[in-house]
């Protein structure tokens, strides 16, 4: 039996069960559902071939191409979808595939039907992932009950998250998400960084699922730009509005804790880190930086980065519209996760 769905009804029904995009694999590979499998109807070339058939000829001769590479790869598919169903994630679900193309078109349906035909249970996503992108987009105009961990760089704001979470509160880590944690040393110690359209993907379920919680969601306080990406504009201009708890830490304390974090690395990683953001260093504090990287001085290394780093912070923290009713500072001695935590509920228990 094969069922249409809206994405509201397609994105709560599949929740546990296989979602699989029919589309080609680079299609897939620049972004979509989060969890979807890919099952490609067509190859890369052979979706080329069909579409040029379709413009340059008729919808007839592409529906003939299409069975020529459809008609070999029957049975492959569906033992892959009966692969899939029979993984352990999936042993405890009831045997429901779901279905998607680009728009909701021949090759969803063609696929569901060949699913159908063989046993299966399908679901369609009415409008396909163009409905499902749509969908994504509007996420970033909403409201959201947000509220923002801040702190100068070697603050522990990403572990004071990860506390957060631990205590029950909803969380949402962007750098996670980016795989990257912001810095030009972002990228140290992360796996790639997904494609733009593919991070947005993320963050609107992401936002989805934290929302239908109904409780504050913390964020961790981001410039626009985490790596190569950027945070949608209306979402980020949603969290510059919003109560900032400014986890306040000293210099050194917080200059430790950037020299165990990094300091680990590779020395020709770190000294390329620096590179790129030299223009922005000053070519003073570049070379110095490097020297003493090389002669394994990460400390006074550190101690011209994070300077550095926080004029940077501070400027863009305090240019912030309506900063002075936003910014609640909560000093503390060290970069000690659970005590900060504390201190930080506890502030923001007040000012609620």
């Amino acid at each position: 039996m094969i069922t249409t769905l809206s994405l509201e009804e397609f994105l709560i029904r599949s929740a546990g069960n296989p979602v699989l995009d029919v589309r080609s694999p680079s299609e897939y590979q620049q972004a979509h559902i989060p969890g979807a499998y890919n099952l490609p109807l067509f190859t890369d070339e052979e979706r080329k071939i069909v579409g040029t058939a379709y413009k340059q000829q008729s919808r007839k001769h592409a529906i003939r191409h299409g069975l020529d590479f459809f008609g070999v790869k029957m049975r492959a598919m569906v033992e892959e979808a009966e692969r899939l169903l029979k993984a352990p994630a999936f042993k405890n679900q009831a045997p429901v595939l779901f279905v998607h193309c680009w728009r909701g078109g021949m090759r969803s349906n063609a696929v569901a039907w060949l699913l159908d035909v063989y046993g299966f249970e399908v679901c369609l996503l009415e409008g396909g992932y163009k409905t499902f992108r749509n969908w994504v987009l509007d996420q970033f105009e909403k409201d959201y009950p947000l509220k923002i961990v801040g702190g100068y760089t070697g603050s522990g704001k990403t572990l004071i998250l990860s506390q957060l979470e631990k205590e029950g509160e909803t969380v949402i880590d962007l750098e996670k998400i980016a795989s990257h944690k912001g810095s030009a040393f972002g990228a140290l110690g992360q796996p790639p960084q997904p494609r733009q359209e593919m991070f947005e993907n993320l963050l609107a379920v992401a936002l989805q699922n934290a929302a239908a919680s109904g409780r504050t969601i913390w964020l961790e306080d981001e410039s626009q730009r985490i790596g190569v990406l950027n945070i949608p504009a209306p979402f980020w201009q949603t969290m510059r509005q919003k109560p900032v708890y400014f986890i306040d830490i000293p210099f050194d304390p917080r200059l430790d804790y950037i020299t165990t974090e990094y300091g680990c690395h590779e020395k020709e990683r770190l000294v390329n880190a620096i590179i790129r953001i030299q223009k922005r260093l000053g070519p003073m504090e570049t070379k110095t930086a490097i020297g003493h990287l090389l002669e394994n001085d990460h400390r006074e290394a550190f101690r011209i980065l994070l300077a550095y780093y926080d004029r940077l912070y501070g400027k863009a923290l305090y240019n912030r519209e309506n900063i002075g009713s936003l910014l609640n500072k909560i000093p503390v001695s060290s970069v000690d996760t659970v005590s900060n935590t504390k201190s930080l509920l506890a502030c923001q228990s007040v000012s609620t």
